[in-house]
């Protein structure tokens, strides 16, 4: 979220933000990895990704959000559209912690109250919620 944080603020360099990133946190291999992909990933589907956002998020225009909630959400969403293996729960779940974390005091229930209907979109109704066996 950090390294997409400063690429969408400051108009850095993808590559430049990425290594810079991954030089202050000594991330292993599998985490820069992990990192890029998750980057690049958001910035490449970008329009789709906020499609997404746009259909849910009621009363808000993108340039309303906050960098460090969008930028949550963007990574949430790309997750979602990506990873279908990985649960929305997991997903979101994340994404809520990383908000509490970087965002304010509301920024985990925005986030979690975005994402949900997105996770409805993007994954349908009951894979949504995690009644993918059932």
């Amino acid at each position: 979220m950090q390294a997409l944080y400063q690429v969408e603020s400051t108009g850095q360099d993808v590559d430049t933000a990425l290594s810079d990133f991954a030089e202050s946190f000594e991330l292993s291999d599998g985490a820069k990895e992990f990192s890029w992909e998750l980057v690049r990933g958001v910035l490449d589907r970008r329009s789709e990704i906020d499609a997404h956002v746009e259909a849910v998020a009621a009363n808000w225009t993108m340039d309303r959000l906050s960098r460090i909630d969008l930028s949550t959400i963007r990574i949430a969403t790309y997750e979602m559209i990506a990873s279908p293996e990985v649960p929305v729960e997991i997903i979101i779940d994340e994404a809520v912690e990383i908000a509490r974390k970087f965002g304010t005091a509301d920024s985990s229930k925005f986030v979690n109250g975005v994402l949900d209907p997105i996770a409805k979109r993007v994954r349908g109704p009951g894979l949504a919620t995690g009644d993918e066996g059932k």
